[in-house]
């Protein structure tokens, strides 16, 4: 298994459609203002936050639990081209980018710097062979602040490793559960 390099990167986005829309070099600047990077990278690809959030809030006190999440949990925030999230809270959001993961490709998404300096953590699962869908991004407020993620701007870097064989069994395969995903998707039983 390799982690696969800027070239290789375009050139999948090219002839399979892999990330739609695609940047191929690195965006720094838009209106004459400078913003968290997107686009490919060195040994990667920084992925957009859209402009569709659920800021996590406890105005109903339920419980959190993934095998019967109460979508009330959530507020729904767009519109504004960015989301304040509350301290020692959270905030689920998607990616402007559409992924088509290859059969014989795993994907690791990391945060940008420029969020986890401010103490916000951004978490992805990785993105398993023949998965494809809009990414559901979490980001989390670790600091005593309110914390203000950009949509449109670079959030996260995908890293991309190519398997020297294919799979047995892809996630699509498997029918996962959160394949084809297209908006800011919650947690499924």
């Amino acid at each position: 298994m390799s982690i696969k390099s800027d070239k290789w990167i375009r050139k999948m986005a090219a002839e399979t459609g892999m990330i739609e829309p695609f940047e191929p070099g690195q965006v720094k600047e838009r209106d004459g203002q400078r913003i968290v990077s997107y686009g490919t990278s060195s040994y990667g690809y920084d992925i957009r936050c859209a402009d569709e959030f659920k800021l996590f809030t406890n105005i109903n006190t339920t419980i959190v639990d993934p095998k019967n999440f109460d979508e009330n949990n959530f507020v729904d925030v767009s519109g504004k081209g960015f989301c304040i999230i509350p301290p020692n809270s959270f905030a689920l959001a998607r990616t402007v980018e559409y992924f088509r993961i290859p059969r014989n490709v795993l994907t690791i998404c990391l945060g940008k710097s420029t969020y986890a300096r401010c103490g916000i953590i951004v978490n992805v699962t990785p993105f398993e062979p023949e998965w494809e869908g809009f990414v559901t991004l979490e980001f989390s407020n670790t600091t005593p602040l309110p914390a203000k993620i950009y949509a449109n701007e670079g959030v996260a870097q995908v890293l991309f490793f190519e398997s020297d064989e294919v799979c047995e069994v892809s996630y699509k395969d498997r029918g996962g559960k959160y394949q084809g995903q297209v908006g800011v998707t919650l947690p499924k039983a």
